[in-house]
C-alpha cells in the first residue's frame, strides 16, 4: 500500500492543495493511467470502490431481537415455573401451561421478525438501481469498466451524464461542471478547473476536486483518481453513521419501561401472596406455586407485544400506501409526537431543479409560470396573460446558446429527459414553454470559463450566421453597444444600462439566479472570440431558482396548524434560503449563517433555535448541532434530508426522513423512514397516521391492561378469600385457583387478542392535524388510561370475586365456579371494548372489524365451553342459571362503566 493510503484520512485531505506532479508521484500513475495488472492488485489491496455498511443486522439477530423485552422474560419465568413443578415430589409438570406460553411467545417474535425483515428488503429494493459504469484510462487506452473496480490511481474521463466515481483530483477540464447537491447542499452547479487551492479552502469551494456521489452536469474532464470506497468524503461520513449508536424510539423506551414495571409490580405482588399464604394459611408448596404461576400469567398482557406490532405495521403499511417507507415500526407511533420538524432545502422543500421564473426584456418584465422540468407554463405581465413574440430572442438566445440535451427516455422519468447543466436545462425549458424550438445549425463556440464568465456559440439559421452570448449580466453589457426594445434595436444608453442593472438587483433581492442575453447576426464564423463578443445587442435578463414543490406550502401550514415547528436547515446560500423560506411560509426575519452559528456557545444555541427558522451555509455538523440544541430543549425532532451532508443527523433526529428518489444510500440507511416521492407533503400524511395509531394504541392498551388489572384483582383477594373460607381446598387441591393459567392465557390472547388487533385499525379522528403534539413525557398511559384500567379492573374483581364465591357456596363444585367466572371475564370484556371506544369518541359501529372481531371471540369461547375443548380447560357447559349469574355481572360491570364515562363526558 502506497504511503498516502497509510496516513489518517485527515491527513489525505489535502489533495486540492498539492501540485499535479505532487499527486501522479504519491500514486505511482501517470496521465496514461495504470496497467490492468496493478489496477487488479490495486483492487484486490484496497477492496471494491463501494460503501458498504457494517451495520446490517442478520436475520437470526433480527429474530433473537424479538425476545429480548421484560414482558417476554416473565412469561419465560411463568413457563419455566409451569415445567418446575414436575421437579416436586408427586407432581408433573404442567406441560399444557408451558407449552401455550412459549407457542405464544414464538408466534409474537415471528411476527415481529416477518415485519421487520420485510422492511429491510424494500429498503435494499429502493437503493441504487444499478452500479454506475466509469471511463478509466488504463495502458494509455480508454475502457469503460465497472465503478467499484476503480482504484486509487486510475485516470477516469469524466463527460456529461457521468457519475463521478471517486473522489479525484482534475487533471484537465473543459467547461467541466458538477451538480454537488447531494454532498453539499447546493443546488446550483459548480464550476471546476485545475491547478491548486488554498489547503483550508472548504468541500463546497474546491474547484480542482470531483467527489464521488456527485455528477457531471456539462463539459468534460480528466481526473486521477485519489480516495475510493469508504476513504471518500462520502465514504467518511458513512463510517461516522456506522461507529454511532441506534437512538431508541420515544415509544420504544415508553413500551421496556411499562415491561420492568409490570414486572416489578407482579414480582411484588407474587412475594406478598406467597408471603401471606405460607404465613397465614395452610397452603403446601404446590399450591402456592401455582399461585405465583397464574398471578404472572394474569398480570401479563400476553397479546400486547402482538398488538403492538400489528397495529405499527398495519400503519406502515398504510404509510407505504401514501409513499413512507418505514424501516422501524415504532417510528410509526413516534411520528405522531413529533413537535418539531427539521428540514433541508434543495429536493426537500424544493424541486432539485433551476427554473426560469422572470424575464426583463424591452422594458418589460414577465412572471414565467410552472416549474421543474414540466415545458407547461405561461408569460404574465403585471398578473395578466402575455403574448410571447417579444420573449423569442431572448428565449432563442438562452436555446441555442445552450449545451444542455433533451433526450428521449422511456421510463418517463422527467429528469432523465434532460442532460446538462441545470441553469442551462432551466433556459431550455423556458424556450419549450414559448413553443421556441432550435431549428438552428452550430458551427462555433467560445466556451464559458469562470475568468470569461460568459459563453458565446455562432449558429447558422435562415441561411445567415448569428453569435447568441449569455453570461454574468455586468459583463453582457459591456459588450454591448446596442438593445432590443419592441423588436427594434436602439442604442444602449446609459439610461438602458441603469435600467437593466436595477432590475439585476432586484432579481438578486428575490434570491433569483441572473444571467444576461446578447446577439449579434451576420458574423463571420472564423472571427475570434474578440469580434465575436464585441458590439453585441442586449436582449435581456432571465432570473431563475430552485422553486419550492407546489404542495409544500399547504404541507408546512399544515404542519403548524397541527403545533409542529418546521425548521429549515441548508447549506445554501443565505439570501436563496430566505427567499425561498419566505414563499413557503417560514418566517425569514433572524435568519443565520452557519458562521454566526459557529460562534454560539451550546447554551446560547440552544435559546436561538427556539425563533430561528432558517439556517443558511450549514455544514453537516452544525446541522447535528441545531438538531441536538432541539433535542436539548425537550424537543421531539424529526430531520428530513436526502443528500450525504444530510445524514449525519437524519441519525441523530428522533425520526429520520429520507427522500427515496433523490436521496443517496448513505443518507436511506440512516434513516428510519424514507418518503418514496421525495415529497415534504408526505411527512404531513405519516404525522396524521402516527397520531391516529397513537390513539389506537392507547385504547387497546386500556383494554388489554384494564383486563390484566381486573384477572389479577380477581386472583389476589380470591386466593386470600379463599384461604379464608375454604382453607382446605385452597390448601390441599392444586386444581383450587380462582383461573387456572390456561384460562388466563385463552383470556388474554385468544378472546381479548382480535377485539384488540381491531382497535388497532380504528378509523383516524378528524381533528388529529388539530390537536398540539402530545408533551414528551405523556406517555401511553397518561391519568385518563390509569384511571380507566384502574376502575375497569376494580368492578370486573369486585363482581367476578363475589360471583365466583357465590356460586361454589351454591353448586359446590369448584369446576362449574371458574367456568362461571371464565365466561364472566369474556363476556364482560367483549362490551368493555365498546365503552373504552367511546372514551377515543368512536361510536358503536364505526368499525365493522371490531365487531366481526367480538362476534369471533364469543364463537371461540362457545367452542371452547361445548366441545370436548372443555377437557382441556378444566371446564363444564353452563346451565341456564349460570347463564342467568353471568348476565347480571355482566350488566353490573358495563353500567358502571357506562356511568363514569358519562360522567367524564359531562365534566369535560
Amino acid at each position: 500500500m502506497s504511503e498516502a493510503q497509510t496516513r489518517p484520512r485527515d491527513e489525505q485531505g489535502e489533495w486540492h492543495a498539492r501540485a499535479l506532479d505532487e499527486v501522479f508521484g504519491a500514486f505511482e500513475t501517470s496521465e496514461s493511467g495504470l496497467t490492468d495488472e496493478e489496477a487488479g492488485r490495486r483492487l484486490d489491496e484496497y477492496g471494491p470502490n463501494e460503501i458498504h455498511d457494517d451495520t446490517e443486522v442478520s436475520p437470526l439477530a433480527l429474530f433473537v431481537a424479538q425476545f429480548q423485552d421484560a414482558l417476554i422474560y416473565l412469561l419465560i419465568l411463568a413457563a419455566g415455573l409451569s415445567l418446575a413443578t414436575g421437579l416436586l415430589p408427586g407432581e408433573e409438570p404442567s406441560y399444557v401451561d408451558a407449552g401455550l406460553i412459549l407457542l405464544i411467545l414464538l408466534g409474537n417474535g415471528v411476527f415481529g421478525f416477518v415485519q421487520d425483515y420485510r422492511a429491510e428488503q424494500s429498503l435494499e429494493r429502493l437503493r441504487a438501481m444499478s452500479t454506475p459504469d466509469a471511463t478509466v484510462v488504463r495502458d494509455g487506452t480508454r475502457e469503460v469498466v465497472d465503478a467499484t473496480t476503480v482504484v486509487p490511481g486510475d485516470v477516469v474521463v469524466l463527460e456529461a451524464g457521468d457519475a463521478v466515481p471517486a473522489d479525484a483530483r482534475l487533471v484537465e477540464a473543459g467547461a467541466l461542471a458538477t451538480n454537488e447537491a447531494a454532498l453539499t447542499g447546493e443546488s446550483a452547479s459548480v464550476s471546476k478547473t485545475t491547478g491548486e487551492v488554498d489547503a483550508e479552502t472548504p468541500l463546497a469551494e474546491r474547484e480542482n476536486m470531483v467527489y464521488m456521489n456527485t455528477t457531471v452536469v456539462a463539459g468534460r474532464g480528466v481526473a486521477v483518481v485519489v480516495d475510493t470506497g469508504m476513504d471518500t468524503e462520502v465514504g467518511g461520513i458513512a463510517t461516522q453513521l456506522q461507529s454511532a449508536p441506534d437512538n431508541e424510539t420515544p415509544f420504544q423506551r415508553e413500551v421496556d419501561t411499562l415491561g420492568r414495571r409490570i414486572g416489578l409490580g407482579v414480582g411484588a405482588l407474587i412475594v406478598l401472596v406467597v408471603a401471606v399464604q405460607l404465613l397465614l394459611t395452610e397452603a403446601n408448596v404446590v399450591a402456592v406455586l401455582l399461585t405465583a404461576i397464574t398471578l404472572a400469567v394474569a398480570a401479563v398482557p400476553e397479546g400486547l407485544p402482538a398488538v403492538v406490532t400489528l397495529t405499527l405495521a398495519l400503519g406502515a403499511r398504510r404509510m407505504v400506501d401514501r409513499n413512507a417507507l418505514v424501516r422501524r415500526l415504532p417510528v410509526v407511533e413516534s411520528l405522531g409526537s413529533v413537535d418539531v420538524i427539521l428540514t433541508d432545502k434543495t429536493g426537500t422543500l424544493t424541486e432539485s431543479q433551476m427554473t426560469v421564473t422572470r424575464i426583463a426584456t424591452g422594458g418589460t418584465t414577465y412572471e414565467v409560470t410552472g416549474s421543474g422540468l414540466d415545458p407547461d407554463g405561461e408569460f404574465h405581465v403585471d398578473g395578466e396573460s402575455a403574448s410571447v413574440s417579444p420573449l423569442e430572442p431572448i428565449l432563442r438566445c438562452g436555446l441555442c446558446c445552450n449545451n444542455a440535451e433533451r433526450v428521449e427516455d422511456a421510463s418517463g422519468d422527467a429528469e432523465k429527459q434532460y442532460i446538462g447543466d441545470p441553469t442551462e436545462v432551466a433556459l431550455l425549458v423556458s424556450a419549450l414553454k414559448a413553443g421556441v424550438e432550435d431549428d438552428s445549425e452550430r458551427v462555433a463556440e467560445v466556451p464559458f470559463s469562470s475568468e470569461r464568465q460568459r459563453m458565446t456559440v455562432v449558429v447558422r439559421e435562415e441561411g445567415d450566421h448569428t453569435a447568441y452570448t449569455k453570461g454574468a449580466p455586468e459583463v453582457v453589457l459591456d459588450r454591448c453597444d446596442t438593445v432590443l426594445v419592441d423588436g427594434e434595436t436602439r442604442e444602449l444608453t446609459d439610461e438602458h444600462r441603469q435600467e437593466f442593472l436595477a432590475s439585476v438587483d432586484e432579481f438578486a433581492g428575490d434570491a433569483l439566479r441572473v444571467l444576461g442575453f446578447a446577439s449579434k447576426a451576420g458574423v463571420d464564423p472564423d472571427a475570434d472570440e474578440e469580434e465575436l463578443e464585441t458590439g453585441l445587442t442586449f436582449l435581456g435578463l432571465q432570473g431563475m431558482i430552485d422553486p419550492p414543490r407546489e404542495e409544500v406550502p399547504d404541507a408546512v401550514a399544515d404542519c403548524r396548524k397541527a403545533g409542529i415547528r418546521v425548521v429549515m436547515v441548508t447549506g445554501d446560500n443565505v439570501e436563496t434560503a430566505k427567499a425561498v423560506g419566505a414563499e413557503v411560509g417560514f418566517d425569514p426575519t433572524g435568519a443565520m449563517t452557519g458562521t454566526e452559528l459557529a460562534a454560539l456557545s451550546d447554551e446560547e444555541l440552544r435559546d436561538r433555535v427556539e425563533s430561528v427558522e432558517v439556517f443558511a451555509r450549514a455544514t453537516p455538523e452544525q446541522k447535528v448541532r441545531v438538531l441536538k440544541a432541539l433535542q436539548a430543549n425537550g424537543h421531539t425532532v424529526a430531520m428530513t434530508g436526502d443528500g450525504v451532508n444530510d445524514a449525519p443527523g437524519v441519525r441523530t433526529a428522533d425520526v429520520g426522513v429520507a427522500m427515496g428518489q433523490r436521496g443517496t444510500d448513505v443518507t436511506r440507511d440512516a434513516s428510519d423512514m424514507v418518503l418514496r416521492d421525495d415529497n415534504f407533503a408526505t411527512i404531513r400524511d405519516a404525522v396524521s397516521e402516527g397520531r391516529g395509531i397513537f390513539d389506537n394504541i392507547r385504547a387497546f392498551v386500556t383494554f388489554l391492561l384494564s383486563a390484566n388489572a381486573g384477572e389479577v384483582f380477581t386472583v389476589f383477594v380470591g386466593v386470600l378469600v379463599g384461604s379464608i373460607l375454604f382453607p382446605q381446598l385452597f390448601a390441599a387441591q392444586t386444581e383450587a385457583l380462582i383461573l387456572t393459567p390456561v384460562m388466563l392465557l385463552w383470556i388474554n390472547l385468544v378472546t381479548d387478542g382480535p377485539p384488540a388487533l381491531a382497535l388497532g385499525v380504528d378509523p383516524t379522528a378528524e381533528d388529529v392535524l388539530e390537536r398540539d403534539p402530545r408533551e414528551a413525557d405523556d406517555g401511553v398511559i397518561d391519568r385518563g388510561v390509569a384511571v380507566s384500567i384502574i376502575t375497569i379492573g376494580l368492578t370486573l374483581a369486585a363482581v367476578g370475586v363475589v360471583l365466583f364465591f357465590e356460586s361454589l357456596s351454591t353448586f359446590g363444585s369448584l369446576a362449574r365456579a371458574q367456568t362461571v367466572l371464565f365466561t364472566f371475564f369474556v363476556v364482560s370484556e367483549m362490551g368493555l371494548v365498546q365503552i373504552i371506544r367511546r372514551r377515543f369518541g368512536h361510536s358503536f359501529a364505526s368499525n365493522p372489524w371490531l365487531l366481526a372481531a367480538v362476534a369471533a371471540s364469543l364463537v371461540l369461547h362457545a367452542l371452547v365451553l361445548y366441545t370436548p375443548l372443555s377437557g382441556l380447560f378444566g371446564v363444564v357447559p353452563p346451565t341456564t342459571a349460570d347463564w342467568t349469574r353471568i348476565g347480571v355481572a355482566v350488566a353490573v360491570v358495563l353500567g358502571v362503566n357506562l356511568l363514569l364515562v358519562g360522567r367524564e363526558d359531562r365534566e369535560q
